[in-house]
């Protein structure tokens, strides 16, 4: 449909070094042992990346020179992970719910566990609105085979909305710069969903549609969104992050110079133009070089 657009290269920025990968009893993913599962990759203020260890339960801080420290390691599996304007780090927990970690001291403790009629499915990523909502989507195993999965609102009120419930495997999200519209990841679906925010009635939505489909690997897992609305989304299974225009052309293919699984990505440097992408693969986070400035975030606004 679209000529391949131009590649931009990726590097290496840091990799989670060896005394921290888990060997022993190893989680077994798809056949292959797992020493680590990088994701949720979220900037600080102090220019520290944090990112999550799902398959061990660790949250991770990552120095701007590339150094990893353990901030807390507990029984769950955390994904999703962003920071609030005051600080606090909320983090998306398949296994436990929306959790809420201390950065300072590293304690972390259960914030939402249940949905207005029952427990999560299985929470993934998490965005924060202007105002303090915050959007989150609830995976568990939904896929084509069960378009179980939702998509939450928790208004800095503290009400939750189920605002979709209807989708085949949710995953990133997040806001256009005037958040008239999110943006969806459904990866068993293999597409981005546009889910226009101004047809919102009593915390309902309307019109929601397909954005962007594509093809291959396994689907659109973590986004990032830029400062003009260009839409980066990491594509799981392809080694690949494609950015994309806010019309849904794309305009750069980033590579992966490292595995296949890259997870999500974020948005850093001192202009906003470095793009950080989690490659669940190989443990590593790769950084690439863009056009475009990232926009800024609930934590630094």
């Amino acid at each position: 449909m679209f000529a391949a657009p131009p590649e931009i290269g990726t590097k290496v920025f840091a990799r989670l070094p060896d005394h921290l990968r888990v060997t022993k009893n190893a989680v077994v993913r798809y056949g292959h042992v797992r020493d680590s599962r990088l994701e949720g990759p979220s900037f600080d203020r102090d220019g520290n990346l944090w990112c999550v260890d799902i398959a061990y339960g660790r949250i991770f801080r990552i120095s701007p020179d590339g150094e990893f420290t353990v901030v807390c390691q507990y029984d769950g599996n955390p994904n999703g992970l962003k920071i609030h304007a005051d600080g606090r780090i909320f983090v998306a927990d398949y296994k436990r719910g929306l959790m809420l970690l201390d950065p300072a001291s590293g304690a972390i403790r259960p914030l939402l566990e249940f949905s207005p009629l029952e427990r999560f499915r299985g929470l993934n990523d998490l965005i924060f609105a202007r105002n303090g909502d915050l959007y989150m989507t609830d995976q568990g195993e939904s896929g084509l085979q069960s378009a179980t999965g939702c998509l939450y609102r928790l208004r800095a009120t503290g009400q939750l909305d189920r605002v979709l419930d209807n989708i085949p495997s949710p995953n990133g999200l997040v806001l256009t710069p005037d958040e008239r519209i999110l943006y969806l990841a459904v990866t068993r679906g293999n597409c981005v969903w546009r889910v226009p925010l101004d047809f919102m009635d009593n915390g309902a939505v309307s019109r929601v549609g397909v954005f962007i489909q594509m093809s291959g690997g396994t689907g659109p897992d973590g986004m990032a969104m830029a400062e003009d609305g260009s839409l980066a989304v990491a594509h799981v299974g392809m080694g690949t992050v494609w950015l994309w225009n806010k019309l849904g052309e794309p305009i750069a293919r980033i590579r992966s110079c490292a595995g296949l699984d890259t997870t999500n990505v974020a948005f850093g440097g001192p202009d906003r133009r470095s793009l950080f992408i989690t490659e669940s693969q190989t443990g590593q986070i790769l950084r690439a070089e863009l056009p475009v400035a990232g926009l800024a975030l609930y934590s630094h606004r």
